[in-house]
């Protein structure tokens, strides 16, 4: 383990977090929220001194890394921006126990968008906008934010396994031919389709402030809502546009990029997402379908239904009505999406229709191997070979999803609440998605939960955001290990 590239690594993700702070000080000393001012000012100064510390010790010296130190790396990075960003909370006694503050901002960042809050609106300005704001920092990744903004190696060998240990889906490559040229780019295309969004939301008529928040709790497919009617609050303008926000926000960002290449028919052509398209259409057939009844309108049904969908399996988490309430099928053909997520290289959560589609096509080639063992089959994806390293990976990765899930749950369970809302409390937090069935629906919260369940779906939260292995080498000796 290379301790100088880890403390110098941190030390700048911890100064970044001071920084990204000063806008939500900045509003809390306009509306005059002293608690919150205060809340914020303190953690800043713990983080510019920890940072300064950990920067100080580590500047000099090898900085160069392999995928064990990028691991490490991503998964502390990730639990102390928590640690710190749960402080203004805090501090401030608006969420008064440091447990809830820690969930709210553990949901932030993992943009999971689950709350322990019961009244939304009372907290103030400043500390809505760093619990929205955290979502957007989350979204794309602290560390693609670091390497875009500062060249933290000569090489790109770092900065590939920073981005591999922190981006989603089963495998991660460049869009350009440098590591700091991609996270520019993905960043640029991020802030850009955040900006449109935002754009689109003041033209309707809506505040600023409500603006900005659900553009961000969009682009990062994070869900926490400023109202506490949730997105109900707003009319069918705002709906429709944040609807479609969470759609291309659930696209692989590569796509974008051959767009803007001038490479429209090979994005076009892209097999994920066809099938992200597909499973939206079709998901929104059979549940229109099975919900008409419950709105007064086919044009309703289709406006209620296609938002859920499209929040659902972004795994963003906003909600304008209560899908709690609708027949079983559709009940669960939302848990099916919950546990899919979205495309690969995206912002959003869940397992990716990437995973799934190798999943699916190993399937059919193991069955077509027993039926004709002599004969030799390939994995495909976008009429490329996946490598059999990338199989495994996807086969070890699902493996450990529901292993995670299946002891997350037997823990949540000693709450003796029902088994829907256990299940899907933990489904919702590792796959990233806030609200889950029952007492955990989406006009529910997570409120009554224990400190330890509290505590253990924190963690699903981080192992969903980070891909499970990251926060597993956090437990693990090894990774800790000076040599080997």
């Amino acid at each position: 383990m290379n301790g100088r590239a880890v403390r110098y690594f941190i030390g700048h993700i911890l100064r970044w977090e001071a920084i990204l702070m000063l806008p939500a000080l900045i509003i809390a000393l306009a509306d005059r929220s002293w608690g919150a001012v205060n809340g914020f000012l303190i953690t800043m100064l713990l983080l510019l001194a920890a940072s300064s510390l950990l920067l100080f010790v580590g500047q000099r010296g090898d900085h160069s890394m392999q995928a064990r130190e990028g691991f490490v790396i991503v998964g502390l990075g990730w639990v102390l921006l928590s640690l710190f960003g749960a402080l203004p909370f805090f501090i401030s006694g608006q969420i008064p126990r440091f447990v809830d503050a820690l969930f709210e901002t553990v949901s932030g960042f993992t943009t999971t968008g689950a709350s322990i809050l019961t009244n939304i609106e009372g907290l103030c300005r400043g500390l809505l906008f760093w619990r929205s704001f955290t979502h957007w920092i989350g979204g794309m990744g602290v560390l693609v934010f670091v390497l875009a903004i500062i060249p933290l190696s000569k090489g790109s060998g770092e900065s590939m396994h920073l981005l591999r240990a922190e981006s989603p889906g089963p495998d991660v490559g460049k869009v350009s031919p440098t590591m700091r040229k991609t996270t520019r780019t993905l960043y640029a295309i991020y802030v850009v389709i955040t900006l449109i969004t935002f754009l689109l939301l003041v033209l309707g008529g809506d505040p600023a402030f409500d603006s900005f928040c659900n553009a961000v709790g969009a682009a990062g497919t994070g869900g926490f809502a400023i109202r506490n009617a949730g997105i109900g609050a707003y009319g069918h303008y705002t709906q429709t546009v944040l609807s479609f926000a969470m759609m291309l926000f659930g696209v692989n960002f590569s796509v974008y990029y051959l767009i803007l290449t001038r490479q429209a028919r090979r994005a076009l052509q892209d097999e994920e997402l066809h099938w992200y398209i597909g499973i939206i259409l079709g998901a929104l057939v059979l549940l229109v379908l099975n919900t008409r009844r419950l709105f007064p309108s086919l044009g309703e049904a289709v406006h209620h239904v296609f938002f859920t969908i499209c929040s659902i399996i972004t795994t963003t988490g906003f909600s304008t009505v209560d899908f709690n309430l609708w027949p079983e099928l559709s009940k669960w053909i939302l848990v099916l999406l919950m546990f899919m997520g979205a495309s690969a290289g995206s912002t959003g959560g869940g397992m990716k229709v990437s995973r799934i589609l190798i999943l699916i096509k190993s399937l059919g080639n193991q069955i077509a191997t027993m039926l004709r063992p002599r004969s030799v089959h390939i994995v495909r994806l976008n009429r490329k070979m996946v490598e059999d390293a990338t199989v495994r990976g996807v086969h070890v990765f699902c493996l450990a999803y529901f292993f995670i899930l299946a002891i997350s749950a037997l823990f949540v369970s000693l709450d003796n609440f029902d088994g829907v809302t256990t299940v899907t409390s933990v489904i919702a937090c590792i796959s990233n998605i806030g609200p889950g069935l029952n007492m955990v629906g989406p006009m529910g919260n997570y409120a009554a939960f224990s400190d330890l369940s509290k505590i253990i779906l924190s963690l699903d939260m981080l192992f969903g955001r980070l891909e499970i292995f990251p926060m597993l080498l956090l437990f693990a000796p090894a990774a800790w290990r000076r040599n080997g």
